[in-house]
């Protein structure tokens, strides 16, 4: 497998989106990187505030950028603030290690992006995304 397909992002997507709707949860925004880190798909659901896409994609980011899931991240971050901090600064700002995204892995492993989610609670946000990458067939971390 070459990297995470279109096909795979989208499904992430409606699924983890599906799964809010069904919990009730806030309006989400959910974006789905490949492994390099560009956006291969998000989406903003009616309501979700401004900021949302760019916190999706801040915790998404964080997760491809270290390999694991931003929730591990956030946990790395308590005990070494200012490496963290300076990890957000010379990333400008893209790199948000706070739980609600999800490391994509094919079944062999390999890294293929990473999931990310707005609008919860960082429980709300990382369930959402699991779901998505299960829905799709993939692996998380």
């Amino acid at each position: 497998m070459n990297g995470i397909t279109l096909t795979q992002a989208n499904t992430i997507i409606e699924a983890a989106l599906a799964t809010a709707r069904a919990k009730k949860y806030s309006p989400m925004a959910v974006v789905v990187l490949d492994e390099s880190g560009n956006v291969r798909a998000l989406q903003r659901e009616d309501g979700a505030s401004m900021f949302r896409v760019d916190i999706a994609t801040g915790k998404a980011w964080a997760s491809v950028a270290m390999g694991t899931s931003s929730r591990k991240l956030g946990e790395r971050a308590k005990d070494n603030p200012n490496f963290y901090g300076a990890l957000a600064a010379s990333s400008h700002g893209k790199f948000l290690p706070q739980s609600g995204a999800a490391l994509i892995k094919s079944a062999d492993g390999h890294v293929l992006g990473a999931a990310g989610a707005s609008g919860g609670s960082g429980d709300e946000d990382e369930l959402i995304c699991i779901a998505g990458i299960e829905a799709a067939g993939l692996q998380h971390a």
